[in-house]
C-alpha cells in the first residue's frame, strides 16, 4: 500500500492556528485551506531534518513510523521547494548512530543534544512529571518523564508553557498524557501515513486511549501495545 506522507508548509507570512490560535507559525498543514499549527495536526512530536544529508535523512524515513515533507514556496521561481522532512526522534537517533562514521553526522547529533538541554526547564517539568503522576499513577515513571518533557520545551507553546499548563489545570494535563498516547500505544500515526484523515483516526482509537487512561488512572493490567492499523 502506498504510503501518503503529510506536507508541512513554512509560511512566508504571520500566520496563526485556526484551531488553537498559537502563531506565528514556523511550520503548519493547510485543512480546508486554514492553517494549522503542528500539535493540533498531532505532528507536533517529530523532529526537523533538513535536506542535504542523502544517507541520513534516507535512514530517518525508513526508521520513522510518521514522517511528513516540509515545503517553502519559492517566490522567484513560483513553486514549493523541499526543505527536509519531519521525523520521529528515535528513527533519527538511531540514523544518526547508522552513520556515526561521518564526522558530520556526530557534530549534528552533539548540537541538537545541546539545544536540547539549554531547552530543558526542569522546574517545569519535574512539577508537571509530579502532577501527571498524582492523576495518573500508575503511570510509568519513564514515560511520565518523558511526556512531561515533551510538554514543557521553552519555546515549544505546549501544554507545559501555556498558562493552563503552569496552573497545572487537570484538562491541560491530562491533554498532554493523552497526546502521547495517542501516538505510542495505538495505530495512529499508521492511519496517518495511509491516508487517513486526522479526524477519523482519532475517532478510531479513541477507546484505545480510554483503556490506557483507565488503566493508568486505577491501575490493573498493563496498557495494550500498538495494534497493525
Amino acid at each position: 500500500m502506498d504510503l501518503v506522507a503529510p506536507v508541512v508548509v513554512e509560511p512566508l507570512k504571520r500566520r496563526r492556528c485556526s484551531e488553537c490560535g498559537q502563531g506565528p507559525l514556523e511550520r503548519m498543514i493547510v485543512e480546508f485551506n486554514a492553517p494549522v499549527c503542528l500539535d493540533c495536526a498531532d505532528l507536533g512530536h517529530l523532529v526537523f531534518l533538513r535536506r542535504g544529508d542523502t544517507a541520513l535523512t534516507r535512514r530517518a524515513r525508513e526508521g520513522s513510523e510518521l514522517w511528513a515533507v516540509v515545503v517553502r514556496h519559492n517566490r522567484r521561481r513560483t513553486r514549493y521547494e523541499r526543505q527536509g522532512l519531519l521525523v520521529e526522534e528515535a528513527a533519527l537517533a538511531e540514523a544518526e548512530r547508522s552513520c556515526l562514521a561521518d564526522a558530520e553526522a556526530r557534530a549534528r547529533r552533539r548540537a541538537r543534544d545541546a539545544v536540547r538541554r539549554a531547552a530543558l526547564d526542569a522546574e517545569v517539568t519535574e512539577t508537571l512529571r509530579a502532577e501527571i503522576l498524582r492523576l495518573f499513577p500508575s503511570c510509568p515513571a519513564d514515560r511520565a518523564t518523558e511526556i512531561a518533557v515533551h510538554a514543557s520545551t521553552k519555546g515549544s507553546g505546549r501544554v507545559g508553557r501555556t498558562a493552563a499548563g503552569r496552573s497545572l489545570d487537570r484538562g491541560a494535563v491530562t491533554a498532554a498524557v493523552r497526546a502521547s498516547v495517542r501516538h505510542v500505544d495505538t495505530p495512529y500515526d499508521t492511519l496517518l501515513m495511509r491516508g487517513v484523515p486526522r479526524h477519523q483516526a482519532r475517532t478510531r482509537v479513541a477507546s484505545t486511549i480510554d483503556a490506557v487512561l483507565g488503566t493508568w488512572r486505577h491501575g490493573g493490567v498493563g496498557a495494550p501495545g500498538r495494534g497493525p492499523g
